[in-house]
């Protein structure tokens, strides 16, 4: 079955002449010396966390009849280094022996991470990035050697300035008391991200203008405060699918966790639990969902994001997994169907691992750590096939992705439980509408069609920043049905250096911004908030520039010479 996969996968790489020269001109770098192994190390760290961990999560695991190898096989370290190279390429991880030759070409984090540690002990890299049990469960089990007998060699680090200068920074981050605002855990994961993880959690698609616009949006709403108004007491919580939250906005999935912080997504479910805020687990988690779900703090809810696989029995073993691991809830994602064109992403791929391929070569793109993502997805996906998903499992079935008012209407038509408006936090199709605007467009839309249920759940995501934004997405649907707001990347941000702390931090600073914000609106609990309380007249528009916004916005590089590298 999975030499099907295999033989599938291959025949998706791109011109296969040209990907093979590359291959060998990679293999030779390898060969030539240390120096670049600290920078090719931390490339394949950001460009493998999503990629590899996403591909062996969303494979069919491997019947028993399958298995071939002896487990208790023994490798001495002696024969293990013979193997060390692109045609012949072992890498040990904790402590058993892997042959992973027939994988390099179809790798989902490229070619760059097994080339470079064939031979060698890459226990360190995979830990980082992995969920626990990814090789012994879906590599056949003929690759699977056995124990390696010795001390293998480690690549060896070599660590340039500006790498030593992040690390400086790591040790000497600013006090938790000092962080104002979003914004500043944005700031600081800019400094102490290596440039790779940074680049792959703030990237966005093509030109990066629905990204950028997903928050200015939030700008051209404006308030119209009610005054008189004793506002004492105010009160942030709400209930969200049943559940009962601290305040109307989730963690959002996102991708690779473990990049900003060791503890990963889990730190983030032990910081959101303890503050009553709920998270959505991503696919592409460099946790598994065991041990996100035992992170989870009693009486936390968490819900689970599902990539439709084309596999569907895999699809049901997925929910029945989420199902059986308490998650309240399932997050088809819908707007995923072709990669985005992440090219702030892919260009630091490109330059790190092909520098010598001169001719176009687009297989370039599939080793990129967004490039990686839809190999397995189902491109057929259709309103049936939601349908049969919700057939498959007892949880609420919501879609996400969804960027027009007609799609949310077939989707109350199946009996979704509700619809997440977002476009990937600007990562797919450059120039999609901001979800904010499409959701003032769908609500008068759904109203006038009799469509709205208060129960039915219009969530929202992309570009939240401030207490202020999530108010006026609550303003736009009012009592007409329910609103959550989800806030990806500012949860990776707020994880980055500080863990679960930062992520309490982050909270708390929406939390207080909310309740101050209440206050100077004239309101005491979000279901007084309504379309009164908004002025949307300018949101299809100019926009305010914000420049603290500004000022973390990373601009796009422009290609280098050969001569400027």
């Amino acid at each position: 079955m999975l030499n099907i996969q295999l033989k599938n996968a291959v025949k998706r790489v791109s011109k296969v002449s040209s990907f093979k020269r590359s291959l060998a001109t990679t293999s030779q770098k390898f060969n030539s010396g240390a120096n670049a192994n600290a920078k090719l190390l931390a490339i394949s760290a950001a460009t493998v966390a999503a990629a590899t961990s996403a591909y062996f999560i969303s494979q069919p695991s491997l019947a028993n009849d399958e298995a071939h190898a002896d487990s208790n096989k023994q490798i001495p370290v002696e024969e293990f280094v013979k193997h060390n190279h692109a045609d012949d390429c072992w890498i040990a991880v904790n402590g058993n022996v892997y042959d992973l030759t027939d994988f390099i070409s179809m790798h989902p984090g490229g070619t760059t991470p097994l080339i470079q540690n064939a031979g060698h002990d890459a226990t360190v890299l995979y830990n980082k990035i992995h969920p626990k049990g990814t090789i012994e469960n879906f590599l056949p089990k003929e690759k699977q050697l056995g124990t390696l007998i010795g001390e293998a060699p480690k690549i060896e680090i070599v660590l340039d300035e500006k790498e030593k200068h992040r690390l400086e920074l790591l040790q000497h981050l600013p006090a938790l008391s000092r962080v104002q605002n979003i914004y500043d855990f944005e700031h600081i994961a800019s400094k102490v991200l290596s440039e790779q993880a940074w680049n792959y959690y703030s990237c966005g698609a093509e030109d990066e203008i629905t990204m950028r616009e997903n928050h200015y949006a939030y700008q051209r709403i404006y308030f119209r405060p009610k005054c008189c108004v004793n506002v004492q007491d105010v009160d942030t919580s709400t209930e969200l699918l049943g559940s009962k939250t601290s305040v109307p906005f989730y963690v959002s999935a996102a991708a690779s966790a473990k990049l900003g912080h060791d503890d990963g997504e889990c730190s983030i479910a032990r910081g959101a639990g303890k503050e009553g805020v709920i998270q959505m687990i991503s696919s592409f988690s460099s946790y598994s969902l065991e041990e996100i779900a035992e992170a989870r703090e009693e009486g936390a809810t968490q819900w689970f994001q599902l990539y439709v696989n084309e596999d569907k029995e895999t699809v049901k073993k997925t929910l029945k997994k989420a199902e059986d691991l308490g998650m309240k809830a399932i997050f088809v994602t819908v707007d995923a169907a072709n990669r985005g064109n992440r090219e702030k992403d892919i260009r630091m791929r490109i330059t790190e691992d092909h520098d010598d391929v001169d001719e176009e070569d687009h297989s370039v793109r599939a080793g990129s750590t967004s490039g990686a993502m839809p190999s397995f997805i189902d491109k057929r996906l259709t309103w049936d096939e939601i349908k049969q998903i919700m057939s498959w499992t007892k949880l609420p079935v919501l879609v996400k992705g969804v960027q027009r008012p007609d799609d949310i209407e077939k989707a109350i038509d199946i009996g979704c439980q509700g619809v997440v408006l977002s476009n990937h936090g600007g990562r797919q199709l450059d120039t999609s509408p901001p979800p904010i605007e499409v959701m003032a467009e769908s609500v008068p839309y759904l109203k006038a069609k009799g469509k709205l249920d208060p129960n039915f759940s219009i969530f929202v995501d992309g570009g939240v920043r401030r207490g202020t934004d999530i108010l006026k997405a609550l303003a736009i649907g009012g009592k007409d049905c329910k609103v959550g707001v989800g806030l990806g990347r500012p949860f990776l941000y707020a994880n980055t250096g500080y863990g679960e702390k930062g992520v309490r931090k982050a909270i708390k600073i929406l939390k207080e911004e909310m309740k101050a914000d209440m206050r100077m609106l004239g309101v005491t609990k979000l279901d007084q908030i309504d379309q009164s309380f908004i002025d949307t007249r300018r949101l299809i528009g100019r926009d305010a520039t914000n420049y603290i916004f500004n000022n973390n916005y990373y601009p796009m590089s422009q290609i280098k010479f050969k001569n400027e590298q």
